[in-house]
């Protein structure tokens, strides 16, 4: 699972391109898991 880091620039404008890229970034591993089957329900919980 990838992280967000943070950098620290005199520009603190953010769109919302940044943070749906972020977004996305840590979605990516749990939906591929989902769609691979590498779940637990909630009864196996």
């Amino acid at each position: 699972m990838s992280t967000a880091t943070a950098t620290k620039t005199a520009d603190t404008s953010y769109t919302i391109d940044n943070a749906m890229e972020v977004l996305f970034g840590k979605l990516d591993e749990p939906i591929d898991d989902m769609e691979n089957g590498r779940v637990q329900t909630i009864e196996e919980a």
